[in-house]
């Protein structure tokens, strides 16, 4: 039993280690590299449509901008922190409107109606628009595209063109402005709200992307919509806001949408580059692994440890036939074997061993009278239970014998 273990072909755990340590270095590599581009680049990136990230979606650029004009650019995550800090000489600018649950769009709403500044929402959707700025309704969406103003609105038609687009809305509000339209219905809205302040509605955020700011006219656009008042709060609603933990069913926050909303920015925060690379090294990993995969190929013929009697290796390969109870396998081998021993025997050639056209008739030629079916013998069925297997071998060897003494 001793010898079994020593020609064992299970690797050893040097032979593991050697084979893996060149796959572990790679990926500490990796991670290593992973961590420093992050440190590195941990000042610069933020989220999208945020003004701390340098990034294509970030909005750094704009705020930028509007500090070199004297406007305090701050930039808050509650809802309670953006409430405080609205009042007539503040532009509280709201990033993802349809992100809010239902109580907290009622407060936000409460508190902006009446301080007299102004509030942007960029593209509020259905989920938002009724309740933060009533009177308006949405239609369906338009891409993004460089459209002319073709309104009165003066900072609109400062700007000129500029790529907006997105969400498209109707109002019948009086005094409202409506600007850059895709097929009559505009993307940028301007209403008037009590105490002299007013709630502007921009289909798409676009314009205030870094990549996007020295196109056309969106910076323009941008500043003046922005830069109106002294103060900019730069509200960006955030999942882990204690206010957000209302009673459930409200819009855009039911439990299938958190897990939407969690895994989008969530991969909003990995780079492109990343994601790619990724899917480089997981095709990498599986061409690595179809090359070194083992390869099954013909069984190659190699010279046993120890010397094994006939008899014994026969005794064994049926003991394995019994258990596997695979009568049909034993039978057909018995019976190829005692073919393949008759057709020399009856001058047969031996590629003619197992047609049944060709030694049924040798036998019966040679054993006339022998009353019984060869056919069925050398060709058969698989016995239906051990003893009728037993009897099988038991004919094979008496036709065997008849065949070598007639």
């Amino acid at each position: 039993m001793t010898g079994a273990a020593t020609t064992s072909l299970s690797p050893t755990a040097r032979q593991v280690w050697t084979r893996a340590r060149g796959v572990l270095v790679v990926i500490a590599l990796l991670v290593a590299t992973a961590i420093a581009m992050a440190a590195m680049r941990s000042g610069d990136h933020h989220g999208r449509l945020d003004p701390r990230s340098a990034d294509q979606y970030g909005s750094r650029a704009v705020a930028e901008l509007l500090k070199t004009q004297g406007v305090s650019v701050r930039v808050v995550t509650t809802l309670d922190a953006a409430g405080a800090a609205v009042g007539p000489d503040t532009t509280l600018l709201v990033t993802e409107p349809d992100l809010l649950t239902g109580n907290q769009q009622d407060a936000l709403h409460a508190a902006t109606s009446v301080s007299g500044g102004r509030t942007v929402l960029l593209a509020a959707g259905p989920a938002s628009v009724g309740t933060l700025a009533p009177g308006v309704r949405t239609d369906v969406p338009a891409r993004v595209a460089a459209r002319t103003p073709q309104c009165t609105y003066p900072a609109a038609r400062r700007a000129g063109n500029a790529d907006i687009g997105g969400e498209r809305y109707r109002t019948e509000a009086p005094g409202a402005d409506s600007c850059y339209p895709s097929d009559e219905l505009p993307s940028l809205v301007r209403i008037d709200t009590p105490s002299d302040g007013d709630t502007v509605l921009l289909g798409a955020p676009d314009i205030l992307y870094n990549d996007r700011l020295d196109k056309h006219g969106n910076a323009s656009l941008a500043l003046q919509l922005l830069g109106s008042r002294p103060e900019l709060v730069w509200y960006i609603p955030s999942l882990s806001d204690p206010s957000a933990d209302d009673a459930g069913g409200d819009e855009g926050t039911d439990g299938s949408g958190e897990g939407d909303e969690d895994q989008s920015a969530f991969l909003d925060l990995i780079p492109s580059g990343w994601l790619w690379g990724t899917l480089q090294l997981a095709i990498a990993a599986a061409l690595t692994a179809v090359w070194r995969a083992r390869r099954l190929g013909p069984l190659v013929t190699e010279r046993l440890p120890v010397a094994i009697r006939a008899s014994e290796a026969t005794e064994g390969r049926a003991r394995l036939y019994r258990r596997a109870n695979a009568r049909d396998r034993a039978a057909a081998s018995l019976r190829s074997a005692t073919r393949a021993r008759l057709a020399p025997l009856l001058g047969l050639p031996t590629a003619e061993a197992h047609s049944p056209d060709s030694l049924i008739p040798a036998v019966s030629a040679q054993l006339p009278d022998t009353g019984r079916d060869i056919g069925d013998l050398l060709f058969g069925p698989a016995p239906a239970d051990d003893a009728r297997l037993v009897q099988l071998a038991d004919q094979l060897d008496a036709l065997e014998r008849e065949v070598r003494t007639s």
